[in-house]
């Protein structure tokens, strides 16, 4: 199984991060996309309740089934992950709908990609904020993390159901899920009751 490592980091200053990635030999390998995220489980949250996650993405034009387990969260967050690309999202959620999964939670952000050969960085535009992810080695994150300028205390471990969630309590919004239409078409209906 591969293990995924990495941090998040909250961005304040996209144009700032992308200079700091530039001057520390960083090149974009993907540039901005849109990416709409949905996470399965089955009745009674069987898959959240083992610490597991079940997610189709759709990056540009190209769709992603991940199974990401054992999460154990230290200075860095780790847990295994399996992925493959699949053909037809629209069909594997018909399967996975007949299976008796059912959609839990959907998030959408813009991810722009970059690499210095030896590990990636994400820059990640959120409806709830902009984040950076380092994933790698441990100590090539801890080592690109304070090139930007980023320290240990910064670094979020949380994925982004549990950002959202905090993220709710903070704000009082209502929405269910993590995507522009319903965090900020919300916001907007909010400030105008």
């Amino acid at each position: 199984m591969n293990q995924e490592i990495e941090i998040k980091f909250r961005v304040d200053d996209l144009r700032g991060l992308a200079r700091k990635l530039r001057a520390a030999g960083f090149r974009v390998t993907t540039p901005r996309t849109p990416e709409m995220n949905t996470l399965y489980d089955l009745p009674g949250e069987v898959l959240r309740a083992r610490k597991e996650l079940l997610r189709v993405r759709k990056y540009g034009s190209e769709w992603t089934l991940t199974h990401k387990a054992g999460k154990k969260a230290g200075r860095h967050s780790s847990r295994q992950e399996l992925e493959t690309g699949v053909s037809d999202g629209k069909q594997l959620d018909l399967i996975l709908r007949a299976l008796g999964f059912e959609p839990s939670f959907r998030y959408e952000k813009f991810r722009a990609e970059w690499t210095d050969g030896k590990g990636q960085v994400v820059v990640d535009e959120t409806p709830i904020g902009n984040f950076c992810e380092i994933e790698g080695a441990p100590r090539w994150i801890d080592a690109t993390a304070k090139k930007l300028g980023v320290t240990a205390a910064d670094y979020i471990t949380k994925n982004y159901a549990g950002l959202f969630q905090e993220w709710k309590e903070q704000t009082k919004n209502p929405a269910e899920e993590m995507t522009f239409g319903a965090v900020q078409g919300l916001t907007i209906r909010l400030r105008h009751s």
